[in-house]
């Protein structure tokens, strides 16, 4: 998987740096993102006085959303807790130990998955006559 720009430099410093940033920027973007997205769209639905059960692009769009946010609560944020917390401690002491990187790894399998579940989502909303 590829790595981050912060890890292909192999200095703890800047991995460290880079975590916290990630962690940050994740609580603001990503997750005020998510809910400008869902409230919006349940917003429109319901001004529009569409039923959500009676449009399969709907259901397949919001199934597929969850699953994404189900992905990023049970599996990436306590991994990238667990990331912060390992470049918290080897910023001092410079060792990177193994854990760090198979952690990485499967956060960008799992980021993936998380990433290419909206994009589907995108797919039904777009095409929604299609589907």
């Amino acid at each position: 998987m590829v790595e981050g720009v912060a890890d292909r430099t192999r200095d703890p410093r800047v991995i460290a740096f880079a975590q916290r940033q990630v962690t940050h920027t994740d609580w603001v973007f990503t997750a005020g993102g998510v809910a400008l997205v869902l409230l919006t769209g349940l917003a429109n639905v319901g001004w529009r006085g569409i039923r959500i059960e009676t449009q399969p692009w709907l259901v397949w769009g919001l199934a597929l959303f969850t699953a994404s946010g189900a992905v990023w609560v049970a599996i990436l944020i306590p991994l990238q807790a667990r990331l912060a917390r390992l470049a918290r401690e080897f910023a001092e002491d410079r060792a990177i130990p193994a854990q760090y990187w198979r952690l990485c790894r499967q956060w960008n399998i799992w980021g993936a998955v998380a990433t290419l579940l909206p994009v589907a989502a995108l797919y039904f909303m777009v095409f929604k006559n299609a589907a």
